[in-house]
């Protein structure tokens, strides 16, 4: 059975199709991943790394065909499209520069000696998210074929056209079996992949709820675990803050870009009372100058949610926060009012007169909608942000370094930002979230070594 994917700009067109794979179909992919596993294992560094670089040389000079198909298929932006590729190719660049020297045994005790020496685990599987579905794939998938691993790839349903044609273009340079796509629903592709024991490593990126599932059954296999899940994301707004248009700036685009749909987005907003009124009206008037419509044209600075399901949930909490007596700013503009029932295009939104129990507040809204709450001291700022089953991004916007990097300390979350939120500039640094926003670890050799096992070589 052959699955549409549909531009959500365009609801009319049909990007392209993938195959809906059964258990039994998934079976044959992951006997091709544990066969290649055993030759694939025993290749060198070096052999890996050059080819990792061929392979990013290669995907460079074909992003001109890469970045629109992310485009349609996903309702990004061109500019973030083009982002999410560019990254994704230096990434491999990274890793293969990085690769050989990781790779050398390190003394662990030099009197007897003994080494700490790394092997590759065995096949593992990504299940990637269709938000970022190239860069987040790339992010747990390279790594772990670096290390000698091989690969079994679930793609998003909504989103699976390009990272299959990277893989494609990929396994040019790789031999048969490495890395392998299984596209297909959760309960078949996804489920037989968490619990088959045949898959020695499993990271997913996606909701909690479904994380949690993942932990669930893979624990009858006992898999190595990577998780990054979902996240509402607080921002701290001191009294001291300069509010100039290069924050404001900062601000919004951590809050609306790829229209509210990341995980490390702004999600709830706390600003010192004393300042509330300003911020809203300087925030409301950055969001006066969205100009939503389709990804693929110059002038949209917001394209559309990627599928119906998060339209619906997304407009839905407009509509339930408007019951519940909550003052919802809506602001920007249409690119194509003729086209607005085409697609899932959505203005950005402002809620203010929310509370701690409002489902705004509460929530992943995963859109572009945000809530902002005025508090009276620093105290009861920490103390509502930390009020979160997640621990995923937070941020403080002050003048004063030292301070924020005090509350910082306070706040519980992966990664706490000075005056700006949610993205790391390196590609080699990644903090993921606490509680119930994930767990394991990627930074720089981090990566590489959560997709490997250490033993100990004695003389």
């Amino acid at each position: 059975m052959l699955h549409d994917v549909i531009n959500p700009a365009r609801f009319s067109e049909v990007v392209g199709q993938v195959p809906m794979l059964s258990e039994a179909e998934v079976d044959g992919v992951l006997d091709r991943a544990v066969t290649a596993f055993k030759t694939w294992s025993r290749t060198t560094p070096e052999d890996r790394a050059s080819r990792l670089i061929a392979a990013a040389e290669n995907l460079r000079v074909l992003e001109l065909k890469l970045v629109p198909m992310l485009v349609r298929e996903n309702g990004k932006t061109l500019r973030e499209a083009e982002t999410d590729i560019r990254r994704s190719i230096e990434l491999m660049e990274i890793i293969a520069a990085d690769l050989v020297e990781w790779s050398k045994p390190s003394i662990v005790d030099a009197k007897q000696p003994v080494f700490a020496r790394r092997r590759a685990r065995g096949v593992t599987a990504v299940i990637s998210p269709w938000n970022s579905p190239v860069l987040l794939s790339f992010k747990r998938l390279i790594p772990a074929i670096a290390t000698g691993n091989t690969v079994v790839l679930k793609p998003a349903t909504y989103c699976p056209l390009t990272i299959t044609e990277c893989v494609n273009i990929m396994n040019s340079h790789f031999p048969p079996g490495v890395l392998n796509v299984a596209t297909g629903s959760g309960q078949s592709v996804g489920e037989k992949l968490a619990t088959d024991e045949r898959v020695r490593a499993l990271a997913f990126t996606g909701s909690s709820d479904t994380g949690r599932r993942i932990m669930e059954l893979s624990s009858r296999t006992v898999k190595k675990l990577y998780l990054e899940l979902g996240g509402n994301d607080p921002a701290i707004v001191l009294r001291d803050v300069i509010l100039d248009d290069a924050s404001i700036a900062r601000m919004s685009h951590a809050i609306l870009r790829a229209t509210g749909q990341v995980c490390i987005a702004i999600k709830r907003i706390y600003v010192h009372k004393s300042r509330y009124d300003e911020f809203v009206e300087t925030l409301a008037a950055a969001f006066d100058t969205v100009i939503v419509g389709d990804g693929m044209k110059g002038d949209t600075r917001m394209g559309p949610l990627n599928n119906k399901a998060q339209f619906d949930f997304v407009d839905g909490l407009v509509e339930r926060s408007k019951k519940e007596g909550l003052d919802v700013l809506t602001r920007g503009s249409q690119l194509e009012p003729e086209h607005w029932q085409d697609g899932y295009f959505m203005l950005p939104s402002i809620v203010l007169g929310a509370g701690e129990d409002h489902e705004i507040v509460r929530c992943e809204q995963f859109g572009p909608l945000v809530p902002i709450v005025p508090f009276d001291d620093e105290e009861e700022a920490i103390a509502r942000a930390n009020r979160s089953p997640y621990g995923l991004r937070a941020s403080v916007w002050t003048t004063n370094g030292e301070r924020a990097a005090e509350l910082a300390d306070r706040l519980e979350a992966g990664a706490v930002f000075w005056n700006n939120h949610g993205i790391f500039q390196d590609l080699h640094i990644e903090f993921p979230g606490i509680k119930q926003s994930g767990l394991s670890r990627e930074s720089r050799s981090a990566a590489l070594d959560h997709y490997t096992d250490t033993y100990g070589f004695a003389g």
